[in-house]
Order: C-alpha cells, then sequence, then structure tokens
C-alpha cells in the first residue's frame, strides 16, 4: 500500500516511524530539506522537497497511483488545498487532512465532502476529550474505550498505601469485588504481560480491562476517595485550552486559565464568558499561589513548552492538588521523570497519530480489521478491538484449545451486550466483540492473526 504523507512535524515524523515500521510504502513531502534529510536517515522512505498543494510535486510524489494520503502540515487552508488537488488528480485516493483552527470546528461534516475528505483529524480537541473524560474520573491516569463504552481500559499508578501494592493478581477479583483484569503492567518503564502469579508492587503502572459500569465500584473497593471538580486551573491559553474550556463551561465549572499573552487573553475572553481569563506566568509560583493553585480539585498543564509543564504539574503535586494532567509534546520527556508523579500524561500527537493508524490498517484489511486501536504502557503495547465475523477462525472453540502467539492476551469478549473476561472454556461466535492486548512487537491486523499458525 502506498502513502504519502504531507508535513513532517510531530505528527507527520510519528506517522512516517511508525508506517514505514509496519512495511508500507511511504513517502514524505516537505518544504524544508534539513528535516526531510534526517527523516530519510532514520527510516526507510521516499523524500521530496516542495510545496505539497503543488501539483508538480504531487505528481513527483507518485500521488496518481498512491493508495493514500495524509496531510499534517502546520496551515489547515493547505491541508484541505492539498487534499482536494490530490483527489483531482485521483479520484480513488483516501484523504486524512489535520484540521485544528476552532473555527473550521463546526463545519467538518461539510468540509469532508467538499474537500473530498474521508477523514479530518483535530489533535487539540481529541486532547480536549480525552481531558475531560479524565476529569470525570480522577482515580485514573488513562482512559481507552471499547465496544461502543461498554468496556474500558484504564491505567493505575500502584502506591505504598492502595491494597494492590503486593498483591498476587489470582487475589485480585476478592479486593476489587468486581469483573476485571490485568493485562499489563509497566514496572521500571517495561511492559510486562502479568500471568495469575504475578504480585503487583510499589510504583507499578497497572492496565486494567473492565466493564465501564464497574469503573465506579473499582475505585471505591480500592480506596480511592474521588470528588467531582468544582475548580479548574489551566496553565496556557491554546487551542486545548479554549476546546476544554468550552466543554467545561456547560458543567458549571469554575474553570480559570493563565495565559501569558495578553492580545490571546482578550481573545480567550471574548469566547469564553464564563471562564477566568487571568494573564500572567503559569511558571511564576507567586501567579500559582495567588490564584488558589491549593484549592483547585485540578490543574492541567498545557502551556506549549514540555519542560514548563512539567515544572508545574510537579510543584502543583507538592500543593496537594488532587488530580493533575500534563500535556507532553514528547512523551519521552515524562519517563525521564518515571518515579516523579506527573499525574495522567497526554500527548495530542499520539492521540491523533493513534486515529490515522486505525485507519490505514482498516483499509489495508477490509474485512476483519480492528474497530478500535489503543496504544496502551507508553507504547509498548496495544490494545485491539474486534468484530467477529464469518472469516474469523475458531469460532465455537474454546481458548483452552487454541494456541496464542506470545505476548498476546484475549482480554474482554462481549456476546450481545454482555461482559465477559475469558477463561479456558470461553469461545467467541459471529457478531461478538474480542478486545486483544499485544504487549510485544507483533502488528496485529485481524483477530485471526493473534493465533499460531
Amino acid at each position: 500500500m502506498k502513502i504519502i504523507i504531507a508535513g513532517d512535524g510531530k505528527v507527520g515524523s510519528t506517522l512516517t516511524r511508525e508506517l514505514a515500521a509496519e512495511g508500507y510504502d511511504v513517502t514524505i513531502i516537505d518544504a524544508n530539506p534539513k528535516v526531510l534529510e534526517a527523516t530519510e536517515e532514520r527510516y526507510d522512505v521516499l523524500s521530496i522537497q516542495g510545496n505539497c498543494a503543488s501539483m508538480d510535486v504531487l505528481d513527483q510524489a507518485g500521488v496518481r497511483e498512491a493508495d493514500l494520503l495524509i496531510v499534517a502540515t502546520s496551515a489547515d487552508e493547505i491541508n484541505l488545498l492539498c487534499s482536494l488537488t490530490a483527489h483531482c488528480m485521483n479520484k480513488d485516493i483516501h484523504t486524512i487532512a489535520r484540521i485544528r483552527n476552532p473555527e473550521y470546528t463546526n463545519q467538518l461534516v461539510r468540509m469532508r465532502d467538499a474537500f473530498a475528505l474521508s477523514m479530518t483529524v483535530n489533535p487539540e480537541l481529541q486532547a480536549a476529550v480525552e481531558i475531560e473524560r479524565l476529569i470525570k474520573y480522577p482515580g485514573f491516569l488513562k482512559r481507552d474505550t471499547f465496544a461502543k463504552g461498554r468496556v474500558e481500559i484504564v491505567e493505575l499508578r500502584v502506591i505504598k498505601e492502595s491494597p494492590l501494592c503486593d498483591l498476587c493478581l489470582n487475589d485480585l477479583e476478592q479486593v476489587v469485588k468486581c469483573q476485571v483484569l490485568v493485562c499489563t503492567v509497566l514496572r521500571r518503564g517495561e511492559a510486562v504481560a502479568p500471568d495469575g502469579n504475578f504480585v503487583l508492587r510499589e510504583g507499578d503502572r497497572i492496565f486494567v480491562t473492565a466493564p465501564s459500569e464497574n469503573l465506579t465500584i473499582l475505585l471505591k473497593n480500592l480506596g480511592i476517595i474521588t470528588h467531582k471538580a468544582r475548580r479548574i486551573m489551566i496553565c496556557g491559553g491554546g487551542r486545548i485550552s479554549y476546546y476544554l474550556a468550552k466543554r467545561l463551561e456547560k458543567s458549571g465549572i469554575d474553570v480559570r486559565i493563565i495565559e501569558q499573552n495578553p492580545d490571546r487573553c482578550l481573545e480567550l475572553a471574548a469566547v469564553l464568558p464564563d471562564t477566568c481569563i487571568i494573564q500572567g506566568d503559569a511558571s511564576d509560583e507567586r501567579v500559582l499561589n495567588n490564584e488558589g493553585i491549593e484549592d483547585c480539585d485540578v490543574l492541567v498543564t498545557l502551556t506549549g513548552l514540555d519542560e514548563i509543564n512539567m515544572i508545574v504539574s510537579l510543584y502543583g503535586n507538592s500543593c496537594g492538588v488532587p488530580q493533575i494532567i500534563t500535556k507532553l509534546g514528547r512523551v519521552e520527556s515524562g519517563r525521564l521523570l518515571e518515579q516523579v508523579s506527573l499525574g495522567s500524561v497526554i500527548s495530542p500527537k499520539e492521540l491523533c497519530c493513534d486515529s490515522i493508524i486505525r485507519y490505514v490498517r482498516a483499509m489495508k484489511n477490509q474485512t476483519g480489521a480492528a474497530v478500535a486501536v489503543h496504544a496502551i504502557a507508553d507504547g509498548q503495547a496495544e490494545a485491539l478491538e474486534f468484530r467477529v465475523d464469518r472469516q474469523t477462525v475458531h469460532c465455537g472453540e474454546s481458548l483452552k484449545d487454541l494456541t496464542l502467539k506470545k505476548n498476546i492476551l484475549i482480554v474482554c469478549i462481549t456476546h450481545r451486550g454482555k461482559f465477559e473476561i475469558p477463561n479456558g472454556e470461553s469461545s467467541y461466535e459471529v457478531g461478538d466483540t474480542v478486545i486483544v492486548v499485544s504487549n510485544g512487537d507483533e502488528v496485529i491486523y485481524q483477530l485471526n492473526d493473534i493465533f499460531e499458525a
């Protein structure tokens, strides 16, 4: 499958790395020759220098033979023009465009038709939606949803005082008193696929599969006290802050944004009438104290610099803020501070790339493709959702009679909406949903790929 990526920035370079590693024929377009040179040195891809909206440049990149064009330059208008131009040159090409401007948000459906777009992505809006979900369940570091919202994989950190500390997984259900399964453990930066004899230790980050209706029970029985957020402080006044505040305003929550640029403060005040906008330096301890950081229920750090976000989050942690959410452009930065709590870490780039890669895999395998794909454990594992169809092998067979590939785990089967953590006697039928976690390097395109030949 031939893929063209226009724009070699954060999203473009991440997609290049992931898609090249999966064996796709990737061509990258960018106006900056130095960026392209660095990309070609790292990955087995072809690079074209130039304006991606130019027909000549697209011709050079092979757009007439390409299956997919992903446009992720910094300018929405260029992304739209590039997509439209490509479609004029190749009526069968699939196009994905990154559209970030809030002014275009309400017209994306019409724009998809007008500009022949197969899909649009908005990393900042995706990040805001994810942050809002985390605020609703402050006990979790991360939440990924499957089976139309009926099943989730949530991330928790094991602390010394937790009933999970030094607990053997065979005894887990006695503690949490509901159906859950620990599918992955991140220990000292390494992802582990645990069995029933695995013992959880302080500092472990665990990824738990559970029906959505059990999340409140899970938190309660782990002794994690949660309160509805009443006061939220957001550091940085960028697009994510706008989208997030707009969503939170509807909940009647006291939201305040600290932004240094006076012009941006005026812009935000005009579109966020129920949000308190404070002009100030969010990295200044005095500003944070004056605005009552110690009285906040949630601190969200969304400035444009990872370093400032980490420092402010660490300060919020020292002030006893119950929930902290940190935006990082480079998730690797957070791994340097693995043992220091940054709270939940959000990466707009990774959220965006996950959704695009899911689309690419679905294109490659129209039948049996994953309905949902989420990276977990700092990208060292993947959780995938599949619908069982007539092409799926081993329907009706007990799992104990099947051999899965190494580091593959079936974590959930839903049959007619009913959640089941599978055991050896479990089986799946056509129409069921199966959720799989891969803790290794194996790329899973369809459910049939999880079995040994």
